[in-house]
């Protein structure tokens, strides 16, 4: 770590879009650290496989996430494993306060602190987190081998994690409260075909039960008739989507109705030098080759930023008679 704390650039958040920032960043030459909290790669390295990553027909998530990585770590990024409390913007310098204690200062600050599954907050989902529910199929599937589970969803994510789960358990009950789903036609092609998913449409879970085992049931509900019943499970996968983590973004940075950041086509808010990128940022779309996207964009950005604010610092400093006339 810096000795006075002072870089460039500081980027919080190790998804693909902080990553690619990091990359990008070092080879502009840019005195840059990456903070992240958890697992480099976010969300990514918890996916089971990657199918539309541009390049690489399949891959896993997680070696996805650690080719990011290692990608950006060959040009010698510093990576600091810290949660971040605060992002104090300045005119100077903005300052990135860690949970740790230590404070960070930086030209330029890219946040990419990415968003977090979306609960259904039923009864017996928080109570029962880790004893049956969870929101990782990835991660906790090899407990349910040859069990009966059931996936809430009907976008991409709860397709793909339907799929994995059909793999490992016996039985995947795959809740829907329409009837049609929003996942690509592809993936409703591949679950259609899994005999091992039964899809419930126009129905959703209202509750669920546990015993000293962990869960043992999900009470759910026909969204037209309002008629209940409960299916025997041993697991509960949610797989609703996701909320934006916008708890970092300072005061007065703009946000939309649903709590993403609006930023310009360079990634930069309304705070100069300040940039969000990745899922916390307002776009069309959510994918990781645009998260990267955004990452490389803002990184760039960053760097003209920083070059200019230190070209404008040195012709400040400059002796006067730099500038008089002969």
């Amino acid at each position: 770590m810096s000795e006075n704390g002072m870089y460039d650039l500081i980027i919080v958040g190790g998804g693909p879009a902080g990553l690619t920032a990091g990359l990008y960043a070092m080879r502009a030459a840019l005195k840059t650290v990456l903070v992240e909290k958890g697992v480099a790669g976010g969300q990514v390295a918890i996916s089971d496989s990657v199918e539309n990553y541009p390049g690489i027909e399949e891959i896993s998530g997680f070696d996805l996430s650690n080719k990011f990585l290692q990608h950006a770590r060959a040009y010698d990024l510093e990576v600091v494993n810290q949660e971040v409390v605060a992002i104090e913007p300045g005119v100077e310098h903005h300052t990135v306060q860690l949970a740790n204690g230590v404070s960070l200062r930086g030209h330029a600050v890219i946040l990419a602190a990415g968003g977090s599954p979306r609960k259904l907050n039923i009864p017996g989902e928080s109570e029962y987190y880790g004893k049956g529910v969870s929101y990782c199929a990835t991660c906790d599937g090899f407990f349910f081998r040859g069990k009966t589970v059931v996936v809430v969803g009907g976008g991409d994510t709860a397709m793909e994690e339907a799929l994995y789960l059909a793999k490992l358990a016996n039985h995947v009950y795959l809740l829907h409260r329409r009837d049609a789903l929003r996942a690509s036609r592809i993936l409703q092609q591949r679950v259609m075909a899994e005999c091992k998913i039964e899809i419930l449409w126009n129905t959703i879970p209202v509750e669920i039960k546990a015993d000293e085992g962990g869960v043992c049931a999900v009470r759910i509900q026909d969204t037209k008739t309002a008629e209940q019943r409960e299916l025997a499970a041993d697991g509960f996968f949610v797989f609703i989507g996701f909320f934006p983590n916008n708890q970092l973004v300072p005061a007065g940075v703009k946000m939309n109705a649903d709590g993403y950041v609006v930023t310009d086509e360079k990634c930069e808010t309304g705070i100069r030098g300040l940039y969000v990128v990745g899922d916390l940022r307002e776009k069309y779309a959510r994918q990781i080759v645009i998260a990267a996207a955004d990452g490389c964009t803002a990184a760039l950005a960053a760097a003209h930023f920083v070059e200019s604010k230190k070209a404008a610092s040195l012709a400040c400093e400059a002796p006067a008679e730099l500038f008089s006339n002969p």
